[in-house]
């Protein structure tokens, strides 16, 4: 089993910043894609950035160049910088993390969740 703690949500205003960080931990083979969703009250959860095991990042159009992730292997930690944040960024963003028990298989795991606030 894998337990994910995801931490550095709050309130700022827009155009100032915030860095969430989300460590994995408990038993497993290796780490592979780690992504950072987010949902808004009354909208579907989307995919906001991805990061692979070889540190190829992806993001969606409405963050590239403002939000960054990047992930510490040795930590087991991925992070998501978010700069210059807007109130439309206001949401719940949770961490998800697909991790190989063993050589043969893969399972995704979710966080809990931190809600970031931006107000105008």
């Amino acid at each position: 089993q894998v337990q994910l703690v995801e931490s550095g949500g709050g309130e700022v205003q827009a155009g100032g910043s915030l860095r969430l960080s989300c460590t994995a931990s408990g038993s497993f083979y290796s780490i592979n894609d780690m992504r950072w969703y987010r949902q808004a009250p009354g909208l579907q959860r989307e995919l906001v950035a991805a990061i692979t095991s070889r540190d190829s990042p992806y993001y969606i159009d409405s963050v590239q160049g403002r939000f960054t992730i990047s992930r510490d292997n040795s930590k087991n930690t991925v992070y998501l910088q978010m700069n210059s944040l807007k109130p439309e960024d206001t949401a719940v963003y949770y961490c998800n993390v697909n991790v190989s028990p063993n050589y043969y298989s893969d399972v995704d795991y979710w966080g809990q969740g931190t809600q970031v606030t931006v107000s105008s």
